[in-house]
């Protein structure tokens, strides 16, 4: 139990039919609580930061805390760097005690791209540290071409290219999926998922997953996608569960008694896309 590499927990997860949520948190609650959600499920889970949000809270303090709940954890938990948009960010995040980053080139020339992974790899390697790339254009939900304009997609001869060339432990690919709210409900090319499952034997991972359909979700865990990054949903979560309980005519309200009471709200509905994640009922 406790604390296990991405790597290995995601080809497990592709060897049992699961996906796993990669949870992006942005607090010491946020990421307590998925740990929590997790274990109540007895399934596994990544706990992961964007490293944009290092102004807001350090890149090593999650790291450490992250690190601490996962050893303890009753579950496996594995801990991720998100969305390095460069190699230092990339080696930051390594520096900064994660155990896995990921290093996203997709928005360079595939040349380009590779050489950056490669380059993030070989310092990585050194620190036994895993590594997450990506090929395809996963843009921004907010734009139908982003999630609509097939030429964007990964392509199944570059992602075996890609993959052979870099050496890299898993691969985010593009796929009807796009980050952030999305202006029209997403379609996942599931054809695309199961040949890009069919042509590469390392795990793939799907960003952009909050408010993709639920059935469209579950059919690609069956298809072989392993990794699924949740952001948007957690942060609405919070903010929801906030709406729905403080009191706005409270005039000596307590920010700890509000934090408290939104906790079962929230690790509930963390628990429900652990459930959506695991069609096949897999548990620890």
């Amino acid at each position: 139990m406790a604390y296990i590499k991405v790597k290995e927990l995601l080809r497990h997860a592709t060897d049992h039919h699961y996906g796993v949520a990669a949870i992006n948190v942005f607090s010491y609650e946020s990421a307590c609580w998925a740990v929590r959600a997790a274990e109540q499920e007895h399934v596994p889970i990544i706990i992961q930061l964007y490293p944009g949000f290092d102004p807001h809270i350090a890149c090593r303090h999650v790291a450490s805390f992250a690190l601490d709940m996962a050893e303890k954890a009753s579950v496996p938990v594995a801990v991720h760097l998100d969305h390095s948009a460069s190699y230092e960010i990339a080696v930051a995040g390594i520096r900064d005690g994660f155990p896995s980053v990921m290093i996203d080139g997709s928005s360079l020339p595939f040349d380009e791209n590779v050489a950056v992974t490669r380059k993030t790899i070989e310092v990585a390697r050194i620190f036994g540290v895993d590594v997450e790339a990506e090929l395809g254009h996963v843009g921004s939900g907010s734009r139908a071409e982003d999630i609509t304009d097939t030429s964007k997609y990964t392509s199944i001869e570059e992602a075996v290219e890609f993959v052979r060339q870099t050496g890299c432990d898993s691969l985010a690919v593009a796929v009807g999926n796009a980050h952030g709210v999305y202006v029209q409900v997403p379609h996942l090319d599931l054809d695309r998922i199961k040949a890009l499952r069919a042509a590469l034997d390392i795990p793939l991972v799907l960003h952009g997953c909050s408010d993709i359909p639920d059935e469209s979700i579950q059919a690609s865990v069956n298809l072989g996608m392993s990794k699924f990054n949740i952001a948007t949903e957690i942060d609405r979560a919070f903010y929801q569960s906030v709406r729905r309980t403080i009191n706005m005519e409270e005039e000596k309200g307590s920010l700890f008694r509000l934090m408290n009471e939104i906790e079962a709200p929230v690790t509930e509905f963390i628990r429900g896309k652990l459930r959506l994640l695991n069609p096949n009922r897999y548990r620890v």
